[in-house]
């Protein structure tokens, strides 16, 4: 796991049903680690990171709130490019690597299925680190913490995200919350 690429990914979707929802926006921020510091503290480095906007297929099933939150408008996405185009891209961009997430089990289930659809595959390694799960290991007899979500443990460790629920802000906001909580 030390030997392989990190690709810290963050989805958003047209609501939260895998079966009825899509995939809008991808962002990814890809790191090199290299745990063999002399001071024992792993060091990463991010060597390249994408944000991919992808056109929705079925607005008509989209849940008006997570389009809401997520800022979908159509002005946004008028570059946006065809879930088959933003599938050959990501899945060329992070073979072999490790998939880090915020609940990461939610944007897989969302990237395996358009990725099979699209005939793809996921070519990323078969691992997956989830940060709610690292975070809950880490501090669950800290009793200042009340909730595990991305926007609260970035407040409690001090990590800007400007722009939350928007695909490559979060992604780097993960990627931010990964460094703090793998040195505690």
């Amino acid at each position: 796991m030390k030997q392989q690429r990190l690709a810290f990914i963050d989805t958003e979707t047209t609501g939260l049903d895998v079966e009825r929802h899509e995939i809008i926006e991808i962002g990814c921020v890809l790191v090199e680690q290299d745990w063999d510091t002399e001071d024992g503290v792993p060091s990463f480095r991010v060597f390249d990171e994408f944000d991919i906007k992808i056109k929705p297929e079925q607005l008509g099933t989209a849940d008006p709130v997570s389009l809401r939150v997520n800022g979908y408008t159509n002005e946004e996405w008028v570059d946006a490019i065809s879930k088959e185009e933003a599938m050959k891209l990501f899945s060329e961009k992070t073979v072999g690597a490790i998939m880090v997430g915020h609940n990461v089990s939610f944007d897989s289930a969302f990237l395996d299925k358009v990725l099979k659809s699209t005939g793809y595959g996921n070519q990323m390694h078969y691992l997956k680190l989830d940060t709610i799960s690292i975070a809950f290991a880490k501090l669950n007899l800290n009793e200042t913490i009340e909730k595990y979500s991305l926007r609260s443990l970035c407040e409690y460790f001090g990590i800007a995200n400007e722009h939350s629920h928007r695909a490559l802000s979060d992604a780097r906001a993960t990627f931010e919350l990964y460094k703090k909580l793998i040195v505690l």
